[in-house]
C-alpha cells in the first residue's frame, strides 16, 4: 500500500472508501503511516471535509482500534454529557456528580486541553493522587459504586484517535468537523452508553465560530448517535465570553466545588441544569424540564451532589483536604480596562491562548502545566467598567509569565459608553 496515494486523492477532494480509511488510520496506530503522513491526511480532511461514509467509517475505525465497556447488567440508564470545548468549561465537574445522584450511571472518557481550550482531565489531575488512568474493571467498579467516575482517554480505549488528538493541535487541524465527530463520538460509543448530551458551543471562543457550522456538527453528532443506537439530544451554548468566573486549572475545580454548594455563577448553572435535564428526560426519570431541574437544584440543596463529588475523588485515590488546602499561586496580578464604559464583546479566543501562556494547556511533551494558573473575570460582556477598577485577576507561579500576559489581557475587551445586554447563554 502506498500511503502517498491516500493523501493525494483525500487533497484533491475525492472520497476514500471504508478499506481506505481503515488501512490509513491503522497503519499509523500501527507505526507504518508517520506523523508527517498522518499530518498531511489530516491537513486535507481539514480543507476537503468528508463523506457520510467516510466520517461513519472515521467512527468506526477509531472505535474497534480498542475495547469497548460493558455496562448491560448496570440497572441505572448509562448516559454521558461532552462539551465541544471552551474557555471556564467546567460543567462536567458539575453534573456528573449531580446525576449520578438522580439514578443514572455516567461513565466519563475525558480529554485533556487542546488548542486553546483546557482539558477535563488536566483539571482534575490537580488533586493529589487523583487517578485518571486505571484499568478498565476499576473503572466499571468505580462508576457502579459513585455512579460516575472519569477517565482519561487510555491505550485500550479509542487508541488511534489517542495518538491523532495530540498531532490534530499541533498541526491547526482541531477545527474540522469529520475529525471532531470521529473523535468525540468514538470515544462516547466506546463508553457502553445508551444516552448522550451534546452541549456544543458557538462563538469567538470556541473552534466553531458560527451557528451554522455549530448546526452542521450538531447534524452529524446526531446520525452517528442515531447510527449506532444512542439516544442523541443537542443543546448550543454561547461561547461569546467565558463560562463561570474562572478559567484555568485548579481554580475551575475550586469553582466546580463552590457550584455543588449552591453558590454557582448563573451562566455556569443555567449550561449544567439544561444538558442535565436533556439526560433526566431521555432515562425517564422525569418527562419536563421544570421536574428535571428542580431535581438537579435538590441534589445541590440536600448536599448529596457535594457528597458524590467528595467520594467519587477519594475513590479515585484523590485527597480533597490536601488539595483544598495546598498552596496559593506565588504571583497574582489585576488588570484594568484601557478606557471606562461599557464591555461590547470580549475576545474569548484571546483570553484562551493567554492561559496557554500561563501554562494551563500542553503545547509539548516535555512541558509541565502550571497548575496554579487561572483568570478571575472581575467584569464581563454588558457590565459598566472603570479605568481605575480592575476587570481580570491573573495568578500563576511564573513572574514573567504573568507580567507578559497582564500588559496584553485588557486588548480582549471592548467597550464602549452604549450598553449592550449580555447574549443568551443557551442559544
Amino acid at each position: 500500500m502506498i500511503y502517498s496515494n491516500l493523501i493525494s486523492k483525500k487533497r484533491d477532494g475525492l472520497n476514500l472508501k471504508r478499506v481506505d480509511i481503515e488501512l490509513f488510520f491503522n497503519g499509523y496506530l500501527i507505526g507504518k503511516v508517520t506523523d508527517a503522513q498522518m499530518s498531511a491526511m489530516l491537513m486535507a480532511i481539514y480543507f476537503n471535509g468528508m463523506g457520510e461514509e467516510e466520517i461513519f467509517s472515521l467512527v468506526e475505525v477509531m472505535l474497534k482500534s480498542g475495547k469497548t465497556l460493558d455496562f448491560s447488567d448496570s440497572k441505572g440508564f448509562v448516559a454521558d454529557k461532552h462539551s465541544t470545548g471552551g474557555i471556564g468549561d467546567k460543567v462536567s465537574l458539575i453534573l456528573a456528580p449531580i446525576i449520578a445522584g438522580l439514578g443514572l450511571k455516567v461513565p466519563m472518557i475525558a480529554g485533556r486541553g487542546l488548542g486553546f481550550t483546557g482539558g477535563t482531565i488536566d483539571k482534575l489531575e490537580c488533586i493529589p493522587g487523583f487517578n485518571t488512568n486505571p484499568h478498565i474493571d476499576n473503572f466499571i467498579k468505580w462508576v457502579s459504586i459513585n455512579g460516575y467516575a472519569v477517565m482519561s482517554q487510555s491505550k485500550e480505549i479509542c487508541p488511534a484517535d489517542r495518538k491523532i488528538y495530540d498531532l490534530r493541535s499541533k498541526t491547526g487541524t482541531v477545527a474540522s468537523i469529520p475529525l471532531i465527530c470521529g473523535s468525540i463520538m468514538s470515544k462516547k460509543i466506546a463508553e457502553g452508553i445508551s444516552g448522550l448530551v451534546l452541549d456544543i458551543k458557538v462563538g469567538n471562543g470556541t473552534f466553531m465560530k458560527s451557528k451554522d457550522m455549530a448546526i452542521e456538527l450538531g447534524s452529524w453528532m446526531s446520525r452517528i448517535g442515531e447510527a449506532f443506537n444512542i439516544k442523541t439530544d443537542i443543546i448550543y451554548s454561547n461561547m461569546n465570553q467565558p463560562l463561570g468566573n474562572y478559567a484555568g486549572l485548579s481554580c475551575e475545580v475550586f469553582e466546580a466545588i463552590e457550584c455543588l454548594k449552591g453558590k454557582g455563577p448563573n451562566d455556569l448553572m443555567e449550561v449544567t441544569f439544561e444538558l442535565g435535564s436533556q439526560l433526566l428526560i431521555q432515562s425517564g426519570v422525569t418527562k419536563t424540564f421544570s421536574k428535571a431541574i428542580e431535581l438537579q437544584k435538590s441534589m445541590i440543596d440536600s448536599g448529596k451532589a457535594l457528597r458524590i463529588f467528595e467520594n467519587s475523588v477519594e475513590t479515585q485515590g484523590g485527597r480533597l483536604n490536601e488539595f483544598l488546602g495546598q498552596s496559593l499561586p506565588k504571583y497574582e496580578s489585576y488588570v484594568y480596562p484601557k478606557n471606562s464604559g461599557f464591555i461590547q464583546k470580549m475576545d474569548t479566543e484571546s483570553i484562551g491562548w493567554h492561559l496557554v501562556d500561563m501554562g494551563c494547556v500542553l503545547q509539548n511533551r516535555g512541558q509541565k502545566l502550571d497548575k496554579t494558573a487561572g483568570i478571575e473575570f472581575l467584569k464581563k460582556t454588558g457590565d459598566r467598567v472603570h479605568q481605575d477598577q480592575p476587570v481580570f485577576r491573573v495568578f500563576c507561579s511564573n513572574e514573567n509569565k504573568i507580567n507578559k500576559v497582564s500588559k496584553t489581557l485588557n486588548k480582549t475587551l471592548t467597550i464602549d459608553e452604549i450598553a449592550v445586554r449580555e447574549k443568551q447563554t443557551i442559544i
